[in-house]
């Protein structure tokens, strides 16, 4: 049985022409929107169905799709709330110490004296680099840079990240 992998999730339609607006989950939104990709869209109660990219832009904090043989507003509207996903078999090798999201998100997070922090529970991207947010146990949440000086080592045999937080970073008031 193949596993798949979200991408993304079609929110709405994007004026008349068969597009859709797409919230990304993806690291790699310009590899899987790419014109001539095969991505498979899930729906409650409905087998998959096959979809190939047409094209591909940025709107807003929106993807943008639109998908071959689809040419109107008609013809998508139904995917809407649909889930876009790719196979594992698409996944691809990454660099050295580069993850995927969903590697890293649900990860332990201990500081580099050996105290549990709490669980990666996800990943923003605001700009220069990504940050996790680390949920902890009747505290507010660790925003994390994912930077090496804070993430000393990522173990995902063993499911922990190790850190050293800098002064200042967790803010324990209130």
């Amino acid at each position: 049985m193949t596993n798949y992998f979200n991408v993304g999730k079609i929110v709405n339609t994007q004026g008349i022409k068969g597009e859709v607006r797409v919230i990304s989950i993806t690291d790699f939104p310009e590899k899987r929107y790419k014109k001539g990709h095969v991505l498979y869209l899930f729906q409650e109660h409905k087998e998959p169905i096959t979809l190939t990219i047409a094209t591909h832009r940025k709107h807003k904090n929106f993807d943008i799709l639109s998908f071959e043989g689809h040419p109107t507003i008609n013809d998508v509207e139904k995917y809407r709330e649909g889930v876009l996903k790719i196979p594992e078999t698409d996944m691809g090798e990454l660099e050295e110490n580069t993850y995927y999201y969903h590697q890293i998100i649900g990860l332990t997070v201990v500081e580099k004296t050996g105290e549990v922090l709490g669980k990666i529970k996800e990943i923003l991207s605001p700009g220069a680099n990504d940050v996790w947010v680390v949920q902890r146990e009747n505290a507010k949440d660790i925003y994390l840079p994912y930077i090496e000086s804070v993430v000393l080592s990522v173990d995902l045999a063993d499911k922990k990240v190790v850190v050293e937080i800098p002064e200042g970073l967790i803010d324990d008031e209130n």
